[in-house]
């Protein structure tokens, strides 16, 4: 690559930050003579604090300021959370790199419990997700959970100032931001399935930006890839959205490709689970196939209910 300059739009909040500086920091490694910039951006998914994400638009808020950016020539590529990434982008956006997958489960933390199981009756948990809510309840139907919003810092804040007794966030958001120890348990996928692409990062960029995706191309990860295409393609054969406590998460073995995902009312008291390995060739089959299966226990129930409410 000849010197050239780079606009990377981001977010920025502290993770957004880690995020497109590791970016920013990769392309300079591979491009030495480039000049990559950070473009940062307030979005609507940041500046909404007060309600849930499933009722004022889901996810996608978190990206739109940043395409705007793309479309109108302020910045040539865009880094997300992948999991933040609508599994439903169209034309003229495409996601063109996926990044090596930092740790994907959710984590515990708390000033005062070593885990869920310790925690008394009526305690209350902060998260952010559907998804974590229902699986909470379903385990620990003794507890409160109560809705949880802003960046990490935000996060971290009001569990120290006694709001809740502990919070559940992912555990790779953590580590990047240097605060690893607040971690006091893993969850294990077993016990909280984690979202598609959870762990993961996604460049995205125009499709008519033909020479970004031959430049990113060294960037991309291949396990993480066919992992995360298997995981979403569940999500988008289910509609994924905010409002469906939806999980899905592959693993690479060999050539194989084990996924399982699962589909949950939103107060936990029914989950349906698919799980199926197949060839990692077939990722995305398996994804669609996986999905066919909820539907077929119930899970297309549960989506047309939660249609009708929101």
């Amino acid at each position: 690559m000849t010197a050239r300059r780079l606009v990377i739009a981001t977010r920025a909040s502290r993770l957004a930050l880690w995020q497109a500086e590791h970016v920013q920091a990769r392309l300079l490694a591979l491009y030495p003579d480039a000049q990559v910039e950070l473009l940062k951006l307030s979005t609507r998914g940041d500046e909404i604090l007060d309600r849930s994400l499933s009722k004022v638009g889901g996810k996608g808020l978190f990206i739109k300021e940043l395409e705007y950016a793309l479309l109108d020539g302020r910045a040539d590529l865009a880094v997300h959370s992948l999991k933040d990434v609508p599994v439903d982008m169209e034309a003229p956006f495409e996601l063109s790199t996926v990044l090596a997958r930092a740790d994907c489960r959710d984590a515990f933390v708390s000033n005062d419990f070593s885990s869920l199981s310790d925690l008394p009756s009526g305690a209350v948990i902060g998260t952010s997700s559907l998804r974590r809510e229902a699986q909470l309840k379903s385990r620990f139907p003794h507890l409160q959970i109560q809705p949880l919003r802003g960046n990490l810092d935000t996060r971290l804040g009001k569990l120290d100032s006694g709001q809740y007794a502990a919070i559940i966030l992912a555990a790779a958001g953590l580590e990047r931001l240097g605060l690893a120890s607040r971690i006091r348990a893993r969850m294990t996928t077993e016990d909280s399935l984690p979202a598609a692409g959870q762990g993961a990062l996604g460049i995205e960029i125009l499709q008519t930006r033909s020479d970004l995706r031959e430049l990113l191309a060294p960037l991309s990860c291949p396990e993480t890839t066919v992992c995360t295409l298997a995981e979403r393609a569940v999500s988008r054969a289910l509609g994924g959205s905010c409002q469906v406590p939806l999980a899905a998460y592959a693993k690479l073995e060999g050539t194989q490709l084990n996924v399982h995902a699962l589909v949950a009312t939103p107060d936990g008291k029914t989950i349906y689970r698919a799980a199926l390995k197949g060839p990692a060739a077939e990722a995305e089959q398996i994804g669609l196939q996986i999905a066919q299966d909820l539907m077929g226990q119930g899970a297309s129930q549960i989506l047309a209910s939660l249609s009708d409410k929101s």
